[in-house]
């Protein structure tokens, strides 16, 4: 796999539907577009421009989603799963969805790794790796509740969006990468605490986690039960045997950091650490990938690597810049009339030339669909920075 693009984006939950009318008009564009860019660049190029939350937006945008707008990323990708397997000669396909649709990406695999020529179980794993990096390893408060895998023949990219109820906040994540460390290179969004094992300055930690688990269940419960003492500032067994009175923080170390909190040791707790330890991983892929390895018990290994073994976890969100409405670009307008009402018939002579130019261009007649591209580059002098 080739390196991409990957990033985050964030935003606020959104309600409503598309009317159906407009949404026959936003896919007969999508297609135009990828029609399009595969013609001129090939499949790869549809997969790295999905890869970059920004470029990712902006086609929102073009099609006539807002640019703020949670319901964009189930919009746009249920447009694109629909016209990539209409449209199988395109050679690329979206598999997953929202809700229980992202449990098809497994069985959706096997169809496309016979189209596309890939191995399916390197797609399932993919799939799955994506999914648990930001559900258990980067745990940001927000739960993933629609997953899809853009494959081509040589390049893949996960999108996925988790909600935050609480603050009626949706954050999209994209995912290249099949490493467990620094899965996402951009962040747009409002930063917040997050538990961030993924991030470079956890690589000690994730090691750490490697020596408990290896250490044994029974082991690892005695040292989860020391942090939570540790947090609540309760005596230990080293302080009745250390000389002298030692000191403590009062009210211990309860909210200094995301995962400063008691893990306490409930029945499905206890199990999670016996099934992982029996799991034995002997590397860090294999760690994410555990099948007993959910939240809590990635939060019981961080409490014990920083508080026994001193070795911290990262609490880095991965945000890097806040979302910016003015760097989009806007075709036809957009569907809750920001920043004007949907352009009915400018939409339809924009998919017209498009068809048309596309159709040329496989023809033999190329120049018209290469003009169209290079207006981007007319345009650029004029852009914000």
């Amino acid at each position: 796999m080739e390196a991409l693009m990957p990033g985050v984006a964030e935003l606020p939950l959104h309600d409503g539907r598309v009317p159906g009318w407009m949404l026959k008009l936003m896919e007969r564009m999508s297609e135009a577009i990828v029609d399009a860019i595969v013609e001129l660049r090939g499949p790869e190029a549809l997969v790295r421009g999905l890869s970059d939350p920004l470029w990712f937006q902006a086609f929102n945008n073009v099609i006539g989603m807002d640019w703020d707008s949670s319901g964009s990323t189930t919009v746009l990708l249920g447009i694109l799963k629909a016209v990539t397997w209409r449209r199988q000669d395109l050679g690329v396909l979206v598999l997953g969805g929202k809700g229980s649709r992202m449990l098809d990406v497994p069985e959706e695999a096997v169809k496309a790794g016979e189209l596309l020529g890939l191995d399916p179980s390197s797609i399932a794993r993919f799939s799955r790796l994506a999914a648990r990096l930001d559900s258990v390893l980067l745990q940001d408060g927000y739960t993933l509740y629609h997953h899809a895998v853009i494959a081509s023949r040589s390049c893949m990219v996960v999108v996925q969006q988790g909600m935050n109820v609480e603050e009626g906040l949706a954050r999209r994540y994209h995912v290249d990468r099949a490493t467990v460390e620094e899965p996402h290179s951009g962040v747009s969004g409002i930063p917040g605490q997050a538990i961030n094992a993924t991030a470079s300055e956890s690589r000690d930690a994730r090691r750490a986690y490697l020596d408990i688990v290896a250490e044994g269940p029974s082991r690892m419960v005695r040292m989860l039960g020391e942090a939570n003492r540790m947090l609540e500032a309760k005596p230990s067994l080293e302080d009745y045997i250390k000389p002298g009175k030692p000191e403590r923080v009062k009210g211990g170390l309860l909210g200094l950091k995301p995962y400063y909190y008691p893990v306490k040791p409930s029945k499905q707790t206890l199990k999670a650490i016996e099934d992982l330890a029996r799991f034995n991983p002997t590397n860090e892929m294999e760690l994410a990938l555990a099948p007993s390895l959910g939240p809590k018990t990635l939060r019981a290994l961080a409490l014990i690597a920083d508080l026994i073994y001193g070795i911290p976890t990262s609490t880095r969100d991965p945000v890097t810049h806040p979302p910016n409405p003015f760097i989009y670009a806007y075709a036809v307008g957009g569907k809750d009339r920001i920043p004007y009402p949907y352009d009915r018939r400018t939409a339809e002579k924009v998919i017209l030339t498009l068809e048309e130019a596309v159709n040329k261009a496989k023809l033999g007649e190329r120049e018209r669909l290469k003009a169209l591209l290079k207006l981007r580059k007319l345009l650029s002098p004029l852009e914000l920075k």
